[in-house]
């Protein structure tokens, strides 16, 4: 028989001296504040590297002889006590917020599936996650009613090495949460606080752990205890698991089990942003409580989540969208179908493109934007993009009308800048580029930092990049058994003063790692010149089951550790956090080779940006909007190919010109003290010009404009009049749905002649048919704009058109528009349904749309 043990902590013991140490171990500003991390640097060096910047593990490590060592230094003590009032300052009296009266009441719930937040906390798998974490520090920076909410995993993110062939090979790490920067939330009592979620006729359990990202809490939900059976203990084993049940289960408790973690801990979110649709489940669970505790019917309690729900797709192709068969979701979600008030056939339509389509799979992407009001992708092209990608599920709207906005996404600048060059910003720019790096006024500081002085600081960053990348050269080498000779030539890899070009990045085949291998002997000629040498370092992971990219990482290996490569292009394993600061803090230019528009934003860039290097890219993702000739290069005009081979031709093509004729030439055109005066020019201006915008302060500050006040100003207005206004609501949209086949455009009227001139009225009339409905249900517009050569709208206007009058075969609406510019122009008359409290983004509440 197995018996359950019982079980018990041993934490340090420290002296009261150094018990500031402890506090501020277990909060994760040091992974953003130099200050305090330079004080457990200072605790001990060796340990800070060993333990992979953990604190809390080294506290556990730190000798006794070196634990008195510190409580005898006073050049230490007095360092810990200045660091920590800045800690305490930091925490207790924000200096920083751009919304200091916020309403009563505003609390926003942030779910992720993961999150990238510091070295030894490795939940994170990809760019989600790094965004998911540098959202959290910006919010807490921002000072902003923020609280996260996510899982944590039993084996960290895989460690990736090669074998000599170039064959990937993984190992997964199995965490230690006892040596970790997060703490388990237990009862008065001493035992761990639960959730549970109900799974068919079983439950899940997990217990909450809780991170303190500077000022804001975020919460991870852990399965791995002893009151579930062992199938179900392994749903917080590692992200997305290809096990469809396994991942359904996981999703189930990241949105419901989520929700009530919340609730369990005194949090009620007024706003809730789900950060890509694994946390779709909340919105469910959501309407499920406002139905128990309000008493509201599915339609009324929906009108209030949707209203209140923000979702971020970062989606670009179908193969990136979550589905799950039909009898999966039957199985799981029929016990809660009652408390939700809804059908199966309902449910499953919530998830479906055609809800009628009972074949159809059930996706996470598609619930959660019937479940949202508010939906945004994350750079101006992937608005495009998932336009396109998600247009079906408005039909009789044209693409440029889906309801779905964009926040282009950003990066924590003091997260990922080096020490160095913050330390450069803070005499040049001023102290609040760090509180307040979405200022163009501070930014604009940087054209005054000494030429001298800020190549310097890029030198000495892309020194310390060589360096690091020759010692992990040798260190791959040993693991793979390498000769003595093969270890030792590696300190002779990559030159410290050559123009250093880094690709890195999750290793997928859009990303196209071999694009500028396609001419090798034109690359090399680029690479090997004497007097103008250039150096490639590439870093990225596969995904396990990824067997496309792994051919590529293999391809690449088999091309670079030939002649006359093997000296001027690296691979560096087990590209991640760590990895990525040393690159982007050291590169002089970042590459990137996306295939348009796969590429949904990318923030590698930023990062290398705030760091001095420039950027060389397609247009895709955020550089498609960023690009600007003063601040980087572009390869090629955007252009989108339907053959893939001739795209990679060309676009392989473009650059290798760029290098050989514009990006060579100018970085090694220099002036007197050999600084390359025009290159600098260009990292100023791409600090200057970029700097304001591609960061997560300003996104936040998109994100609280754009959605967060908007929605809960809304949410306000819906409930003022308690549960009778939502009900009106519900009943008015119950009716306009119920007869709006009725509704029809029977004749559009143009009163003036078909040429007019610049300053002329257009005047428009539209007959319009009701049935049941009245005109106040209604709202008829002029749809306008300009006409391309190939007659598509270039751009489209919207005019009200007003109630005129009554004919005997419906309503008649006006309107005049003002003729302004030249050209060939169309116009249509739209009508949609209209109540004075219809959510904003009034699209999102269906389908009912008619045009004339």
């Amino acid at each position: 028989m197995e018996r359950e043990p019982h079980y018990f902590t041993v934490v340090p013991k420290l002296p009261e001296k150094l018990r500031p140490l402890k506090e501020m171990a277990y909060n994760l500003l040091y992974a953003w504040d130099g200050e305090v991390r330079m004080v457990f640097r200072r605790a001990s060096p060796e340990l800070w590297e060993e333990t992979g910047h953990n604190p809390v593990l080294l506290l556990a490590r730190l000798s006794m002889e070196r634990v008195r060592e510190l409580e005898e230094d006073e050049a230490f003590l007095a360092f810990l006590e200045r660091t920590y009032e800045r800690f305490r300052n930091y925490l207790d009296r924000p200096a920083f917020t751009p919304y200091k009266d916020l309403r009563e009441g505003l609390l926003i719930a942030y779910f992720s599936a993961e999150y990238g937040l510091t070295d030894c906390l490795p939940f994170y798998h990809g760019g989600l996650g790094v965004l998911a974490g540098d959202f959290l520090k910006s919010a807490s920076d921002l000072n902003l009613p923020v609280v996260g909410i996510g899982l944590l995993y039993q084996y960290g993110a895989f460690k990736q090495s090669l074998t000599a062939e170039g064959d990937q090979k993984e190992t997964i790490p199995e965490l230690d949460f006892y040596h970790m920067p997060i703490t388990l939330l237990r009862e008065d009592g001493g035992e761990p606080i639960m959730v549970k979620v109900g799974l068919d006729h079983e439950e899940l359990y997990a217990q909450i752990w809780r991170v303190d990202v500077g000022r804001v809490p975020l919460f991870l939900l852990d399965a791995n205890v002893p009151q579930n059976p062992p199938h179900l203990r392994v749903v917080t084993s590692r992200p997305y698991p290809d096990d469809r049940e396994q991942r359904l289960f996981q999703e189930m408790l990241l949105g419901i089990g989520g929700m009530r973690a919340l609730r369990r801990l005194g949090f009620e979110p007024s706003i809730v942003h789900m950060n890509e649709g694994h946390s779709a489940f909340a919105g469910l669970e959501r309407v499920r409580v406002l139905r128990e505790e309000k008493d509201l019917t599915f339609d009324e309690a929906l009108l209030l989540v949707m209203a209140s729900n923000v979702f971020t797709t970062h989606t670009s192709v179908p193969a990136g969208i979550d589905l799950f068969d039909p009898a999966l979701i039957e199985r799981y979600f029929s016990p809660y179908l009652p408390s939700l008030g809804i059908t199966l056939e309902a449910l499953m339509g919530l998830g479906r493109r055609n809800p009628k389509n009972s074949s159809e799979p059930f996706c996470m992407n598609i619930l959660a934007q019937k479940l949202s009001g508010n939906i945004n992708a994350v750079s101006r092209l992937h608005k495009e993009v998932s336009q396109r990608l998600w247009r079906d599920l408005w039909p009789r709207i044209p693409e440029e009308d889906v309801p779905i906005n964009y926040v282009t996404n950003g990066v924590h600048v003091p997260s990922w800048v080096s020490r160095e060059m913050a330390e450069t910003y803070t005499r040049y720019l001023g102290p609040k580029w760090v509180e307040d790096p979405d200022n163009i006024k501070v930014w604009s500081r940087a054209e005054e930092i000494p030429d001298e002085e800020l190549w310097g600081v890029h030198e000495r960053r892309r020194g310390r990049l060589v360096a690091f990348c020759r010692r992990r050269l040798r260190e791959q080498l040993i693991r793979r058994g390498a000769s003595t000779k093969e270890i030792e030539l590696a300190s002779e890899v990559l030159n410290p003063d050559s123009l250093t070009i880094v690709w890195a990045r999750r290793m997928v085949a859009y990303k196209r790692p071999l694009l500028i291998f396609r001419d090798l002997d034109r690359l090399a000629r680029i690479l090997t010149d004497p007097e103008r040498p250039v150096q490639i370092i590439i870093a990225g992971k596969a995904h396990p089951n990824d067997y496309e990219a792994k051919r590529l990482i293999k391809d690449l290996i088999s091309i670079i550790k030939e002649e006359p490569f093997r000296h001027h292009v690296v691979f560096i394993e087990d590209y991640d956090m760590d990895v990525a600061r040393y690159m982007v803090q050291g590169a002089d230019l970042w590459l990137n080779t996306p295939r348009r528009p796969d590429e949904a934003c990318g923030t590698s860039g930023m990062k290398a940006v705030v760091n001095g290097a420039l950027h060389l890219s397609t247009l895709d993702g955020w550089w498609d909007e960023a690009y600007d000739p003063e601040v980087g290069w572009a390869i090629g005009r955007g252009e989108v190919y339907e053959d893939h081979e001739y795209q990679d031709d060309v676009e392989s093509r473009a650059f290798y010109t760029l290098m050989e004729n514009e990006i060579v030439p100018l970085f090694y055109k220099r002036g007197p003290g050999g600084i390359p005066r025009e290159w600098v020019a260009k990292m100023k201006a791409a600090m200057r010009k970029l700097g304001p915008s591609y960061n997560t302060n300003f996104m936040l500050q998109r994100y609280m404009e754009d959605y967060y006040l908007k929605a809960f100003s809304y949410l306000e207005e819906l409930t003022s009049e308690g549960k009778e206004g939502i009900a009106d609501l519900a009943a008015w949209y119950r009716r306009v749905s119920k007869e709006w086949d009725g509704v029809k455009v029977i004749r559009v009227e143009q009163e003036s002649p078909p040429e007019l001139e610049v300053g002329d009225q257009l005047k428009v009339k539209a007959v319009v048919a009701l049935g049941s409905l009245t005109p106040k249900d209604v709202r008829v517009d002029l749809y306008y704009g300009p006409l391309s050569p190939f007659g598509r709208m270039k751009r489209r206007e919207i005019l009200t058109m007003e109630l005129v009058g009554q004919e005997e075969d419906g309503y008649v609406f006006a309107t005049s528009l003002p003729c302004i510019e030249t050209g060939r122009f169309a116009y249509f008359c739209r009508v949609t349904p209209y109540h004075p409290r219809l959510i904003p983004t009034h699209y999102s509440l269906g389908l009912l749309v008619t045009w004339g």
